[in-house]
């Protein structure tokens, strides 16, 4: 068994303002006892090849991930070549890649939540053979969680659950995660462990854990990541100028 994270930004990300390195990522996820991790930027490739050394060195998996904006919504790809997703532009172009790259993992992520970004049911319904699993986000709280229509949804389409922490804050590591029923040996490469954590994953091999948060704790996560998105949006204009 070994716990999982496939939904999480880093300084790197072009979008947001995100206030950690992506090795602080690598060493906080360890000690939160997590052994495989993806950093997925939106719309922007992360190479993880040179954070190899830190991550073997406190024990985690570095999976390839990739947080793609398509048609307006958001869409995780996990273990896929870069180039392969962004060169997808509307939904329609997944389902080539996903045959032409059986070992990664497509994830609707934050499907239900009530941003722009939430692929919601119609285009969950209208592609619904794209979707190897579906994200159970970790930001909700028992009053108010929109997880429970994507945990209905994917009960009704048979497709498995994955726990993820859309971390944007270091504290939010360890609020919900996935745990994934699969042994890795130590002489497994990068490649072949990531390609065993995604087919776990979609043989239904993996358990969502965590808890619902506080109505203080969301409201700063969420005050947070607002803050993160138009810092961005600064930092991208100013850029521009």
């Amino acid at each position: 068994m070994i716990r999982v994270e496939l939904h999480a930004h880093t300084a790197d990300d072009p979008e947001d303002h995100i206030p950690y390195t992506a090795e602080a990522l690598v060493v906080a996820a360890a000690a939160a006892g997590y052994g495989a991790l993806a950093i997925t930027l939106h719309d922007a490739a992360f190479d993880p090849t040179p954070l190899a050394a830190v991550a073997r060195e406190h024990g985690i998996r570095l999976l390839h991930g990739i947080e793609r904006t398509i048609g307006g919504a958001h869409v995780l790809f996990i273990n896929v070549p870069a180039a392969a997703t962004l060169a997808v532009r509307t939904l329609e172009d997944i389902a080539p890649l996903k045959a032409a790259h059986p070992q990664g993992l497509v994830i609707a992520p934050h499907p239900f939540y009530p941003i722009g970004s939430a692929l919601g049911r119609r285009r969950l319904d209208a592609h619904a053979s794209l979707w190897d699993a579906i994200e159970v986000n970790a930001l909700h709280m028992r009053a108010l969680d929109w997880n429970r229509r994507a945990i209905a949804w994917a009960a009704a389409h048979g497709r498995p659950l994955v726990g993820n922490g859309d971390v944007h804050r270091l504290t939010q590591l360890g609020r919900t995660w996935s745990d994934v029923d699969v042994e890795l040996s130590p002489a497994l490469s990068d490649a072949e462990a990531a390609a065993a954590i995604c087919a776990a994953i979609r043989a239904g091999r993996a358990r969502v854990g965590g808890a619902p948060l506080s109505l203080w704790r969301a409201a700063t996560i969420f005050a947070q990541m607002t803050l993160g998105g138009v810092l961005g949006r600064l930092r991208r204009r100013s850029e521009r100028l």
